[in-house]
């Protein structure tokens, strides 16, 4: 098997992440974080946005599905999940696939974990129809 090698590509990491999420979305949580850590959210947009998302192996609807599993399972980071939600629309998921990839994870992760994803996805529904 022939792994292409790792890019780290700073333009292409800000240029997916407005592809990505909404300016709304962005100034949510990326001021934020700049002002407490300089330089973390450009280490951040640059390794993750520039660099993991690049990989051809997956597409981004299926790093989204991976994204929302994990962060669910994860759990206590609903608002990266209702971000991930928002995500999930812009890039051409539908309600009832994003809604059916928390209830699938029922019996994986727990119902706890997949009724807060469920809540996560609403408040995501809610925030998009105002």
């Amino acid at each position: 098997m022939d792994f292409e090698a790792a890019t780290l590509d700073r333009e292409a990491g800000y240029a997916l992440l407005d592809v990505l999420q909404d300016e709304a979305t962005q100034n949510a949580a990326l001021p934020g974080v700049e002002k407490l850590a300089p330089g973390f959210t450009d280490w951040i947009v640059t390794a993750l946005f520039g660099g993991t998302y690049q990989r051809p192996a997956l597409t981004l609807r299926e790093r989204q599905i991976v994204n929302l599993a994990a962060l669910t399972a994860l759990g206590g980071v609903e608002p990266q999940l209702v971000g991930h939600v928002k995500t999930s629309e812009r890039i051409g998921m539908s309600r009832e696939e994003i809604v059916e990839v928390f209830v699938h994870l029922a019996p994986y992760v727990g119902v706890p974990k997949a009724l807060a994803g469920l809540r996560a996805a609403a408040a995501a529904f809610e925030a998009a129809d105002k």
